[in-house]
């Protein structure tokens, strides 16, 4: 059976907060990508996620909330990680925290959402259709990005289609997500430490911290979201730092000067504009590919968003397992 596409009117978000109630899968936007949501309580429906996307069970989810407030029920929020919430909630910015080991029964996360770990991500997404959900339902809502596992996240409502129509209930359908590369992580051992880049820039976080962020290592254990090496990967080969266009590849421009490109992230070098456009091109040029045609990607400046896009590339290009 296909998804229902629900408007994001009251009538469209009273009927996915039914779903989601029932412990049915409902994917909505979010000011960074589609997220695919579950009841984060229901360990059927985050169990589901994971079916949904042919996700590893060893990576965590990220909780959504309503509001900066409902997080204290399920984590532990003290010094930079409440200063943090304060200057960056609502928004593109997940903060893994210790678990709370005194949450009531009306507290309770399913474990599969922390994947066995003492911590929880969590985020409150700064979209209006997202917020509307979240204050429907009432509750923690688990959503990963709405796609199968390793693809291309999804940044429009045809997109989730696409990837997931005949596996989840229904998609809200809020237009084109702004934002367009996942939350910026971060974790505490206990000073922060940056695990995945993403919407937020670093540079925002430093300057609110008044200090350098310390950086997970290639090697170290999966903790939080989006640490997969290979993941956000096109089915057609990448290739990076493409200056020109390779022969017999698709091309992905930054820039100008890149006339000869199929697509162009940002023609005017702008890293929000190429943030925004990254899922959106790399689905369009995996479509147009012939088959083994790889898609070249030109350098894009590493500072700012610029990271996030390169961190999503260089996943994509990862050697395929």
């Amino acid at each position: 059976m296909s998804a229902e596409i629900l408007k994001p009117d009251a009538d469209g978000l009273a009927r996915a907060a039914t779903l989601l109630g029932a412990g049915e899968l409902v994917a909505f936007p979010t000011e960074t990508v589609y997220g695919l949501g579950a009841d984060a309580r229901n360990d059927r429906a985050v169990a589901r996620i994971f079916e949904a996307k042919g996700r590893p069970h060893f990576n965590p989810l990220i909780v959504h909330l309503a509001d900066a407030a409902h997080a204290a029920r399920y984590a532990v929020l003290d010094g930079a990680a409440e200063r943090l919430a304060a200057a960056f909630w609502p928004g593109a910015l997940t903060l893994v925290l210790p678990l709370r080991t005194d949450a009531g029964t009306d507290a309770r996360l399913s474990p599969l959402v922390s994947a066995g770990l003492p911590t929880v991500a969590l985020r409150v997404p700064d979209h209006p259709v997202a917020h509307g959900l979240l204050a429907a339902f009432g509750g923690p809502v688990a959503a990963p990005s709405a796609n199968r596992s390793g693809s291309v996240s999804p940044t429009r409502a045809a997109h989730v289609l696409h990837g997931l129509g005949e596996r989840i209930a229904a998609v809200v359908d809020g237009g084109a997500c702004p934002v367009g590369v996942e939350s910026t992580i971060l974790g505490f051992d206990p000073a922060p430490v940056l695990l995945r880049p993403g919407g937020l820039p670093v540079e925002a976080i430093e300057e609110c911290l008044g200090a350098r962020l310390t950086v997970r290592k290639a090697g170290d254990a999966i903790s939080a979201p989006g640490q997969l090496s290979s993941h956000y990967a096109p089915g057609a080969a990448v290739m990076l730092e493409a200056q020109t266009p390779p022969e017999g590849a698709l091309w992905l421009g930054f820039g100008p000067g890149c006339d000869g490109a199929a697509l162009n992230l940002s023609p005017a070098g702008d890293l929000v504009e190429a943030a925004a456009n990254l899922f959106h091109a790399l689905r369009d040029l995996d479509a147009r590919a012939a088959p083994g045609q790889p898609i070249a990607v030109a350098p894009i400046p590493d500072h700012g968003l610029g990271r996030a896009i390169n961190d999503r590339l260089r996943r994509a290009a990862a050697p395929r397992g």
